[in-house]
């Protein structure tokens, strides 16, 4: 297990560089940067503009020069300033990665959640009334667009109030709230993007739930447990669902990062302050030190969310060894 966990850590590293050195790239060959704004301004010098060039190392376009400008000193943590909203990145970049944790996280509740005890019925009752019911709804999350379904989420809210509209609490009042009214006011934010997010999700696990579970009530070792007089619910619970689990498992880090690339664009509809609309608003002010920060967060939850799944699989299924 020790060998394993530090042979992923070290591949980490260079996809980290590898993924950072691209989106550096791509920004210090994109035409302009956060300055091009304020020369338009007159009553700001050029010399000064030129001193903030040269403090932010905005003054080169040698890739690899600008590269190691922020490498080094994020190496040691120091992520820099946002030109935008001039404050720490780490600062600002902490709490959008916590907003955007709790999106997802709710997300794969909710998918997992409803994914593999409908993925069952499904595998289980084959080709009666709930399996066409269960396939009804894979198709309906995995036809609908994320952005047309936000929106009709968002419509609903408005048409029926029984949803806020956006946001992730109620900002008018929130420093009057006690601290229960604080958590179920974020969780009445939270219903309706977590069910936008989660749901293709949930379609998708659904569909390879039914189908390995249909695979595996066929196998020898089901039919033998059935011969011996087992009930049913412990032949399907006990024997089949831990086998046939194991390829979502598999998924689980391929889903976080389906996850994250379309919390990107639920946040950004929802008003939802995560990372999606951070960088959003980054790329589009050319706020070069967020954007690295974002990116860079990004790929350390895939990482670890691909870590998490392999040490699950192996807790799940003892016929595995990470070694």
């Amino acid at each position: 297990m020790r060998t394993f966990l530090i042979r992923r850590l070290l591949a980490a590293i260079p996809l980290l560089i590898a993924v950072t050195f691209i989106t550096n790239a791509m920004l210090v060959l994109s035409p302009g940067n956060y300055l091009d704004t304020i020369k338009l301004n007159p009553n700001i010098s050029p010399d000064y503009i030129a001193h903030l060039e040269r403090l932010y190392h905005l003054d080169s376009d040698n890739v690899f020069e600008r590269y190691w400008y922020w490498f080094w000193p994020a190496l040691r943590g120091d992520f820099g300033y946002s030109f935008l909203y001039n404050q720490p990145v780490w600062e600002m970049i902490g709490e959008r990665v916590a907003n955007t944790l709790l999106l997802t996280g709710s997300a794969l509740l909710f998918s997992w959640g409803l994914a593999i005890p409908l993925g069952v019925m499904a595998g289980v009752y084959r080709n009666r009334w709930i399996d066409k019911l269960c396939s009804f709804i894979s198709f309906f999350g995995l036809s609908i667009p994320s952005v047309f379904f936000s929106l009709l989420m968002i419509l609903f809210a408005a048409k029926t109030g029984w949803f806020p509209v956006g946001g992730i609490h109620n900002q008018a009042i929130w420093d009057l709230m006690t601290p229960w009214e604080k958590f179920t006011d974020s969780l009445h934010h939270l219903v309706l993007p977590t069910i936008v997010l989660g749901t293709i999700g949930m379609a998708q696990y659904m569909r390879q739930m039914r189908s390995e579970m249909i695979e595996t009530l066929s196998q020898d070792y089901i039919r033998t447990a059935r011969a011996k007089g087992l009930s049913r619910g412990r032949v399907v619970f006990r024997h089949a669902l831990l086998n046939a689990i194991n390829p979502l498992v598999t998924l689980f880090g391929f889903s976080l990062a389906y996850l994250l690339a379309g919390a990107l664009i639920t946040e950004f509809v929802f008003g939802w302050p995560g990372l999606g609309t951070t960088v959003y608003e980054a790329l589009r002010d050319e706020d070069e030190p967020v954007v690295m920060a974002a990116v860079t967060m990004l790929v350390l939850m895939l990482v670890i969310g691909n870590l998490i799944a392999d040490l699950l699989l192996a807790i799940i299924d003892p016929r595995i060894r990470l070694e």
